[in-house]
């Protein structure tokens, strides 16, 4: 059924195998959490999910670091002295 349907929407060759792993890709990419995208997979774990796909989103850890900082930096007023607070 799925090469019937892609061949006549111009995706001839194109398996369906490629399709799921390009729709999954692209969730990813576009910042949709990753076990979001492990339940529509079907994957038994979030850790199948993130190992198959973590090559997806290249910069992760300078995107997670450049977003504690601006945390840190919206949380700390360095004119008043006082330490940050822990945040629970």
């Amino acid at each position: 059924m799925w090469s019937k349907v892609a061949k006549r929407a111009g995706f001839d060759g194109i398996r369906f195998h490629d399709a799921r792993h390009t729709h999954a890709s692209l969730m990813l990419k576009q910042g949709v959490h990753p076990k979001v995208v492990q339940e529509r997979l079907g994957h038994a774990t979030i850790s199948t999910t993130l190992d198959l796909y973590s090559h997806v989103s290249p910069g992760i850890q300078e995107a997670a670091a450049a977003q504690f900082d601006k945390l840190i930096s919206s949380r700390y007023n360095g004119s008043s002295g006082k330490e940050l607070a822990i945040i629970h």
